[in-house]
């Protein structure tokens, strides 16, 4: 796959209609509690493999990140599997993989906070992540269809805003992610046009130096719930 490619199923044709704002929201840690499942995910490693396997799961799975850009975990199943494969186990976790159960782990009033963007302007996922693992989370978790399939996914996504702007035009941005440094990456490309709203949900949002970046974010809110009291003028959107 190409570097900064994006995902196009349920992505539409590019258009010249423009919105007036276009909301762009994270998926991991941002609507989902990704946390949770790597904790799942080490604890279930660890039951079927036992601690030093674990472990080599993980060493893999740094290298395959820092490698190509992005969390691979069905890369780096198939890639742990040399040292592993006469263990019955090892086919198991493919379904753990793609079976996980990802709607139990939507925050709460996240799909509300959903609908209330999409009342006041038009509500696209903008995710990180690879070509087959993160579309079917996205899927299995409900969040797919809460949004119509208006879902982009990249590699990095903070590199790629002028093919996003391309796929859904509009007069304003507002993008909602736990990371700040993104956030703040992203600001200094659209500057004006874009208003940055940054949660404190995850491991990111809460890393000793999430305050340090520059531009800082616009807004800050503690949960993904707390969008559902803010309206179009909280998000600077032009009148």
């Amino acid at each position: 796959m190409l570097r900064g490619a994006p995902e196009l199923r349920g992505a539409p044709d590019k258009s010249t209609a423009v919105d007036k704002v276009v909301f762009l929201v994270d998926v991991d840690n941002t609507l989902l509690d990704n946390d949770h499942f790597l904790v799942d995910l080490r604890q279930r490693l660890k039951q079927s493999f036992g601690a030093a396997q674990e472990e080599r799961f993980w060493q893999i799975f740094n290298a395959r990140r820092q490698e190509i850009g992005l969390a691979d975990y069905l890369g780096t199943l198939q890639l742990f599997r040399a040292g592993a494969c006469d263990l019955p186990q090892l086919l198991q976790m493919s379904d753990f993989l793609l079976d996980y159960p990802f709607s139990s782990l939507v925050f709460p009033q996240a799909l509300a906070a959903i609908t209330h963007l999409g009342a006041c302007g038009r509500t696209v996922l903008l995710s990180d992540g690879d070509m087959v693992f993160q579309p079917r989370k996205i899927h299995r978790s409900g969040l797919w269809d809460a949004v119509s399939g208006r879902v982009l996914i990249y590699v990095h996504k903070e590199k790629v805003l002028d093919d996003v702007q391309q796929r859904y035009p509009a007069a304003h941005y507002v993008v909602v992610d736990d990371k700040p440094n993104l956030l703040a990456a992203m600001k200094r490309v659209l500057k004006a046009k874009l208003t940055t709203v940054f949660i404190r949900q995850g491991q990111y949002a809460l890393a000793p130096d999430a305050d340090s970046y520059e531009p800082s974010p616009d807004r800050v809110i503690e949960r993904i719930g707390d969008l559902i009291n803010l309206t179009s003028s909280d998000f600077q959107v032009p009148t």
